[in-house]
């Protein structure tokens, strides 16, 4: 029987997520997470959240969010997961709750659903052959995740592959030749170094020319309040920036992202960015980094010169509605 979101399901969808969820690398729930992850979030639709029973016991959970202030939220709907009990990973059961998330979608008008990492619902998981080092967010469905070969089979399209890197950062030391890199964008007048209102100005602009209103709000934050953050400037001004600067709990150096302002690349700032910012974090003893990128993306490049180490892939997809 398929049942819209109520309370009572709580802990037997959590129970549900650690048994089968974990399976493919998620991170375990408890009550407080749950409530975090999905009940509380301000794009939680109870309308959108499904569980499957059978006999009076859940067998299935399936959620997906929408709003309208997201990423491509005016057209799409965001499928958050779908988990079934092992015994119950039947093609029909996956259909009919991946159909309700659907239909849900396209009662509220979207054309689209979505499997991506603009999804405010983010998932943690664990780093394999970790211990149990995490990374905050999934970005994508697992490519080697049974939901990813039935969202296929479902005609879903794979319109990227993200690859989730890696590094102990015990095993990071800035390579010579980073440090030549350097001094040659000295030369131009560029230096790299930690944000510091007394020498430095132009965040503001900076950040205006590279276009991500995320980066705006919170780097322009951080260097406001005092919170580290890599730059790169000429003389005085701002002209590209990496982090923040943030050991999280865990262990992991949480960053929001780098970027250099159109106007001045072309100069190596962005890898010596990268590569300060993995200097930084060691220096305030981080356990590790984890990031995603692109598969096709040239930067995955300067990552592996760094030492990252892809560990996992996951997939970006997109079914479009029939009119």
């Amino acid at each position: 029987m398929m049942n819209t979101w109520d309370k009572q399901y709580t802990q037997a969808v959590i129970d549900l997520w650690n048994t089968e969820a974990v399976k493919d690398g998620y991170k375990e729930l408890t009550e407080q997470s749950f409530e975090q992850i999905f009940a509380s979030s301000p794009y939680f639709d109870k309308e959108n959240t499904f569980v499957l029973t059978q006999n009076e016991q859940v067998i299935g959970f399936a959620c997906g969010c929408t709003g309208e202030d997201l990423p491509l939220g005016q057209v799409a709907g965001y499928l958050t997961c779908i988990v079934l009990d092992e015994e119950s990973q039947t093609e029909e059961n996956y259909a009919e709750l991946l159909h309700a998330v659907e239909k849900r979608f396209q009662e509220l008008g979207k054309k689209q659903s979505d499997v991506l990492f603009f999804n405010p619902m983010m998932l943690p998981w664990y780093i394999p052959d970790t211990p149990k080092h995490e990374h905050n967010n999934a970005p994508g469905v697992p490519v080697d995740s049974r939901l990813y070969s039935f969202l296929l089979e479902e005609g879903y399209v794979e319109r990227a592959k993200e690859c989730a890197m890696y590094l102990n950062l015990d095993l990071f030391a800035m390579p010579e030749e980073i440090r030549t890199k350097q001094e040659k964008a000295a030369a131009s007048g560029y230096s790299v170094e930690l944000f510091d209102a007394g020498r430095h100005e132009g965040v503001a602009a900076m950040l205006q020319g590279l276009n991500n209103p995320l980066w705006e709000k919170e780097i322009g934050k951080c260097t406001s309040d005092g919170t580290p953050v890599v730059v790169a400037a000429h003389g005085r001004q701002v002209v590209g920036f990496a982090g923040p600067v943030i050991r999280q709990d865990n262990g992991r150096g949480y960053f929001a992202g780098i970027g250099v302002h159109p106007e001045h690349e072309g100069h190596g700032l962005g890898t010596i960015l990268f590569f300060k910012l993995c200097e930084a974090f060691k220096s305030i003893g981080t356990d590790y980094m984890s990031l995603y990128t692109g598969s096709s993306n040239p930067a995955i490049r300067i990552y592996e010169k760094a030492g990252f180490q892809t560990v996992k892939q996951f997939a970006v997809m997109r079914r479009e509605f029939s009119l």
